[in-house]
């Protein structure tokens, strides 16, 4: 065991990982993390994950879907930046379209016009090629599809 490192039994961390798995959703990457770092043995974390999802305190359908949803109306996240990160948390892709499926497409599409009409607007002081590329720039980076953001700025620039 390396320095610093703590061991708990299997018996001691099934109520431990549970209060961790009910204080909010969790994807079964971090749960094995988090019970590797009990310094579980392999065969102990997979017995204890097959308990959580039995007793249904972890279920990555569920955690894919309430991560996108919180994503996209919390911070505002596009489709592109969701999935990067479901990916990174080792969601499996049925999963990942499924929570991506459950964004509704008017919200999400008026979402985007909303963030690119408050960028337009923000750099009104700008040169016009300076601004669309700003604006452009900026809704890339919060994950929202290139063509999406072309047809959102065209209709931007139609407003009075």
């Amino acid at each position: 065991m390396p320095a610093g490192k703590f061991s708990i039994s299997k018996e001691k961390a099934l109520p431990k990982i549970r209060h961790y798995c009910a204080y909010q959703e969790r994807s079964h990457h971090e749960v094995k993390e988090k019970l590797y770092g009990f310094g579980l043995r392999k065969t102990e974390v997979e017995e204890l994950m097959a308990t959580l999802i039995e007793d249904d305190y972890l279920n990555e359908s569920r955690f894919a879907e309430q991560f996108a949803g919180g994503r996209f109306r919390m911070k505002k996240w596009g489709k592109v930046k969701i999935t990067h990160e479901l990916k990174l948390r080792q969601v499996s892709p049925y999963n990942l379209k499924k929570a991506l499926a459950a964004i509704p497409e008017e919200d999400y599409l008026e979402t985007l016009q909303k963030l690119v009409h408050d960028k337009w607007t923000s750099l009104k002081h700008e040169q016009y090629i300076n601004r669309q590329a700003k604006t452009m720039a900026y809704l890339l980076q919060k994950g929202y599809e290139a063509g999406l953001i072309k047809e959102a700025l065209a209709k931007e620039r139609q407003q009075p």
